[in-house]
Order: structure tokens, then sequence, then C-alpha cells
């Protein structure tokens, strides 16, 4: 259960950093976005940390995936 707290977290950080980037891309003068490239920076990293983080809690079995989309291969017929 603190595996998906922990997921849900850094989804709402990749989220926040990705409002914060708007804000500084509309707030800022054009000469100086180094607060939107940071921010944005920020949101890849996060990004490549949860894309990390849910790979090594799915090989540790800490997350399953679900079977909402999971297909049955139907049985073959025999050709006529």
């Amino acid at each position: 259960m603190l595996i998906k707290l922990l997921i849900m977290v850094v989804l709402l950080a990749i989220i926040a950093s990705l409002g914060s980037g708007l804000f500084f891309l509309v707030k800022d003068k054009p000469g100086n976005r180094k607060r939107m490239a940071n921010s944005l920076t920020l949101r890849i990293v996060l990004s490549i940390a949860l894309f990390l983080l849910l790979i090594l809690a799915y090989q540790q079995g800490l997350i399953q995936p679900h079977s909402a989309m999971r297909t049955v291969p139907s049985a073959q017929q025999p050709a006529p």
C-alpha cells in the first residue's frame, strides 16, 4: 500500500512541476526562461524516476497488473 501512495505522490509532483512550468512560461520575461527550464527538467527527472519505480515495484511483486485488458486466446478451430 505504501508503494501506491508513493506513486501517487510522484504523479502529483509531476503535475505540479508541469503547472509551474506553464506559470513561468506565461509570467517570466521573454529573455529569462531559466525557471521554466528548471521546472520542466524536474518534471523529466520525476517521470524517469516514476518509470523506474514502477519497473522495480513490478519486479519485486509489490504491484500487479490488472486483468481488465487481458484477453484469453480462444481454442483454435481445425481447418476444413
